[in-house]
């Protein structure tokens, strides 16, 4: 029997980006000077852990890397080197690296060897630039102290591990290799407790080990090697003075002697082999697609027990039904009424306790601003002090995977545009130190994000006058201060002067809309002159399942997201205007809206082509409203999105499709696709559905 170590390597992964994590924002809050104890403990035991695992795991280029970062953290821990400047972006350039690294062992992708070979070979030059904070005293004099007039030949080691020990991925042989490259290594392997043949179990550990290691070896880097097992084994380390503590293990115990160096037994059929004696897997990159993200969460017990409860009460629920329908009489219709409700509480219940589990904190999503300000603020010059909150605020994992890469560019703009340096900071009467704060929250049916500074904000008349430039507004049109802020999400648009890294590309907040409208979102923003900006999304909670309007056109049923939904009306024929060029628009209060027919984008037959005979839904898009005509409005409920593009293909004007209540299925609209379509009619051809498709 042998055991698939590789079903662990996902947890591993797992954990190990989370060490990551750890580091990098134990590191950012590092102060500049002595070390804090715990911060740095937790920083050494996230590595010391990655640094095990991999070595476990085979995976020795991703564990010998760690080995160095890990080396200069305990000099830190131990009070041997004070934290600089220098040395905390060195750190966080290594967990960069590292995080790079498992990611290519993880998805077999290439690894970018010269930039590991850069940061390695920094982290080496300050292991051995004796920069620690003892340094100065240790060579202060040369005069041999007694301590060193007694230095140790090498160690003795008695190594016992307990029985389980194999049982934690740890493996005693890999131990004993590293233990090889510290020097001259004997090893006395004890067999008294291996038991028969038939009694052997695989997983079991039974050998005991008499090491002695001859070399100039700290004691540290001994104990180092047995850290990860301490808990389980039995452990004794001696001094080696002379030869004579060389063999205390008695002759009838002792099974082999492996004199020097610690030979690799020859290969033996794989069937045979114990897991002890599995060779550790050789770590080799090869260049092939990534595979799909692993679709897994981590689920509380609390969301798992509720869960198991409501399944308890459904299986009550049907066996009730089933009694009632077994022996079924006009006078048990009360009885079965019951129990239909009963069983519709008992399913919305369990609806709400599911979509519970698909909820994280969006601290998922927070967690990567605190590296991203403080690189771009050193590489700019400024000062910004980052505040979060709302960080436990819940919401969907797909909404989350999805909403980083806006949130990222909105963070970077505020820094790059917002925010101004120091010396303006000053100059404004501000202190030097410019807030960015983002901030989570739950209102009604959506979650709310909010990234808020308090730099310069919008410069209104560079913002009119890039537009004009571009051709975007004309020169004599008169914007409000809201609609100047808008033409920030136009295509191509960007006030940067001059093309970075960071902005100019003009290539950017049209992107970010487009990206959160696509998750059935809103972006707003707000901003007042010499007071800062703040931009506001607004996002539903879940992707799964939505409140929708059901709408009839012609003979086909509809579905309107409720949210997009401002107002229903009856129309008068006489309200409507004609624009050449334009169609058919509606005067509401103090706006136009346009008119969109939807059987004529669906290519379907009206029931009647007369306003009056229907309804005008007033819904909201891309910040722009618009009036669809409707023959009848049929009713609210929350629909189970199906995807149109998995079971078809992807459909403008359309976001999916769902199963109603009779067995059929309606289709969902996109409101900013057709949005899109009443400014292209040349597209409402790709709107109509073939109905032998698929």
């Amino acid at each position: 029997m042998s055991i698939d170590i590789s079903q662990f390597h996902d947890v591993f992964f797992e954990e190990s980006f989370e060490g990551l994590d750890a580091m990098e924002s134990g590191l950012l809050n590092l102060d500049v000077g002595a070390a804090d104890i715990e911060a740095i403990n937790t920083i050494f035991r996230a590595a010391h852990s990655i640094k095990g695992g991999a070595g476990t795991f085979g995976f020795m280029a991703v564990s010998e890397f760690t080995h160095v970062m890990e080396t200069l953290l305990d000099e830190v821990r131990n009070g041997d080197r004070d934290v600089t400047t220098e040395s905390t972006n060195l750190f966080l350039d290594a967990v960069d690296v590292l995080r790079e690294m498992l990611t290519a062992v993880k998805n077999k992708t290439d690894t970018d060897d010269v930039r590991i070979a850069e940061v390695n070979a920094k982290l080496e030059a300050m292991m051995n630039d004796g920069g620690g904070a003892a340094s100065a005293s240790d060579n202060a004099s040369s005069e041999p102290s007694e301590s060193e007039e007694a230095k140790p030949q090498g160690w003795t080691i008695d190594f016992r591990p307990h029985q389980h020990l194999l049982q934690t991925g740890n493996d005693p042989v890999r131990m004993l290799r590293e233990m090889e490259s510290l020097g001259d290594l004997t090893v006395i392997v004890n067999d008294e407790k291996l038991p028969s043949f038939s009694d052997l179990e695989p997983e079991d550990s039974y050998l005991s080990f008499y090491l002695t290691l001859k070399g100039d070896i700290r004691k540290e880097d001994v104990v180092e090697i047995f850290e990860w097992v301490d808990d389980d084994c039995d452990l004794t380390i001696e001094p080696l003075f002379d030869e004579s503590t060389l063999v205390k293990a008695e002759p009838e115990k002792i099974d082999a002697v492996v004199e020097d160096k610690v030979e690799e037994p020859a290969p033996e059929p794989v069937a045979d082999i114990a897991p002890e004696k599995m060779p550790a897997p050789k770590v080799e990159s090869v260049k092939t697609a990534a595979p799909a993200a692993a679709a897994s969460i981590r689920v509380g017990t609390d969301k798992i027990d509720s869960l198991i409860n409501l399944v308890g009460e459904l299986v009550i629920t049907q066996s009730m039904l089933s009694q009632i329908g077994d022996n079924f009489t006009e006078d048990m219709l009360p009885k079965l009424i019951d129990g239909l409700a009963q069983l519709e509480r008992n399913s919305r219940e369990m609806q709400e306790a599911i979509m519970r589990i698909r909820m994280l904190p969006i601290n998922f999503a927070f967690n990567r601003f605190p590296r991203l300000v403080h690189d771009m603020t050193s590489k700019m010059g400024k000062k910004v002090e980052l505040k979060l909150t709302g960080e436990q605020t819940e919401l969907d994992k797909t909404v989350m995977e999805k909403i980083g890469d806006p949130l990222v560019h909105l963070v970077r703009n505020s820094l790059d545009h917002g925010l101004e340096t120091p010396e303006v900071r000053l100059a404004a009467g501000k202190n030097e130190t410019g807030t960015l704060n983002l901030n989570a929250y739950h209102q009604g049916g959506n979650i709310v994000i909010e990234i808020k500074d308090d730099g310069a904000g919008l410069n209104e008349d560079k913002i009119f006058s890039k537009a004009v430039e571009k051709g975007l507004v004309n020169a004599n049109d008169n914007l409000s201060p809201d609609k100047i802020h808008e033409l920030i999400f136009l295509p191509g648009f960007s006030t940067a002067d001059v093309v970075t890294d960071v902005s100019g590309r003009g290539v950017g907040m049209d992107v970010v809309r487009k990206n959160i409208s696509s998750l059935g979102g809103t972006v707003e923003v707000k901003s007042e002159k010499g007071i800062g900006s703040t931009f506001t999304i607004r996002l539903p909670l879940t992707l799964a399942i939505m409140d929708g309007q059901t709408i009839r056109v012609a003979t086909e049923n509809y579905i309107v997201p409720l949210v997009s939904i401002i107002e229903s009306i009856e129309i008068k024929t006489e309200d409507i205007k004609r624009v050449s060029g334009k169609g058919e628009i509606y005067p509401l209060r103090d706006e136009y809206v346009p008119v969109i027919r939807l059987y004529e984008l669906f290519g379907l037959k009206p029931t009647s082509t007369d306003l009056e005979e229907g309804l005008l839904v007033v819904v909201e898009g891309d910040n722009q409203k618009v009036g669809l005509f409707v023959d009848d409005l049929l009713g609210q409920q929350q629909v189970v999105i199906k995807s149109l593009e998995t079971n078809y293909r992807k459909v403008l004007g359309l976001s999916g499709a769902t199963i109603l209540g009779d067995g059929t299925v309606a289709l969902i609209l996109d409101v900013p696709g057709l949005m899109t379509l009443y400014r292209d009619p040349s597209l409402a051809s790709e709107i109509i559905i073939d109905d032998h498709a698929a």
